[in-house]
């Protein structure tokens, strides 16, 4: 019976881990600014929907922080 982590599908390990933890940087990202921006629609969905980082950028490109301005 042969290995099913076998040295061929070794990558394959690898790039899973990689894009998890590339999802998890992006997702954790976007619901902490939903969540203290208080749009609970897309701290919704970027919980829920498994996009690879996509839906995350999306949001956090779509929502920006406006910079305040100091008049003096």
């Amino acid at each position: 019976m042969e290995n099913i982590l076998g040295t061929g599908q070794f990558w394959i390990i690898w790039l899973i881990s990689l894009l998890v933890a590339w999802e998890m940087v992006w997702k954790a990202f976007a619901m902490w600014r939903a969540a203290r921006k208080g749009q609970l629609v897309w701290f919704v969905c970027v919980m829920v929907f498994n996009t690879i980082g996509i839906l995350p950028i999306i949001y956090l490109l779509t929502n920006k922080e406006e910079k305040k301005v100091c008049e003096d």
